[in-house]
């Protein structure tokens, strides 16, 4: 997706000097860029909405085996629906390397980090209204350290799990792989699945601001919050910046 970012704008209105030819600009980026917004925003709603409902215990038992494999099932088909669309990166860590990769603008970026951080919110807000359990009350799919952990563990903790999420990612935005899109979401899918089996019983395996607000803002749990969110955005930035000047070949850079 190719967009004009806002200094552009900005740029282009000064040296026009002309209301309408801004405007203009507005709207046509507006008019490319809204499907991948809305995209972000109901993927993200998804996500949270059938993710955390895997997480809603059976008959008062919880099922901790459960809730990895719902992430991931609805990552894949996520991906698999909007993908095309706006990238489906249902997480602002995700959309801060895409941000970094340059498979999307600034502006273009920033969007999709308010309007999943809303989805998520109103993905758990569907699920306190459909669940049989109390969701608020019993903290369902809330994530939490460990007891055992300290506040740096954790940070380490959701910091790895997030690089390596990353790492994923930019293998598959690598040009190299350019022709092998099918199974990208199972890819994701499973990738999901297997960091949330060795990271869920230790913080919770967020690795998204988002998919960890939503619940709080409902059940009013904002311990260790900060965790979830500098954890991830230092494991994404880590990660892309590794990946796109060590691995990444050069001519693929340029």
């Amino acid at each position: 997706m190719t967009v004009p970012p806002i200094t552009q704008l900005a740029t282009e209105f000064k040296i026009t000097g002309d209301n309408e030819v801004a405007k203009s600009t507005i709207r046509s980026w507006c008019k490319s860029s809204w499907r991948g917004i809305a995209s972000e925003f109901l993927s993200t709603s998804m996500l949270v909405l059938f993710g955390c409902m895997a997480c809603i215990p059976v008959d008062g038992i919880p099922m901790p085996i459960y809730s990895p494999f719902g992430f991931g099932f609805v990552v894949m088909f996520n991906i698999q629906i909007f993908g095309h669309i706006s990238g489906a990166y249902m997480n602002p860590a995700v959309t801060l390397a895409a941000m970094i990769w340059g498979s999307i603008s600034v502006p273009v970026g920033i969007f999709y980090m308010i309007v999943e951080v809303a989805g998520a919110i109103l993905g758990y807000g569907i699920l306190t209204t459909l669940s049989p359990v109390n969701v608020g009350v019993e903290n369902v799919c809330v994530t939490a350290p460990h007891a055992g952990l300290n506040d740096v563990q954790s940070l380490g903790i959701e910091v790895a799990l997030t690089a390596a999420l990353i790492f994923i990612n930019c293998g598959v935005w690598d040009p190299v792989n350019a022709s092998k899109q099918d199974s990208a979401p199972i890819k994701f899918g499973l990738t999901i699945v297997g960091l949330s089996l060795v990271g869920g019983p230790l913080t919770g395996a967020s690795m998204n601001p988002a998919r960890t607000l939503g619940p709080a803002v409902w059940t009013g749990y904002w311990a260790h919050q900060w965790i979830y969110w500098v954890g991830p955005f230092i494991g994404s930035v880590l990660a892309v910046l590794i990946y796109k000047y060590v691995f990444l070949k050069k001519r693929d850079i340029d």
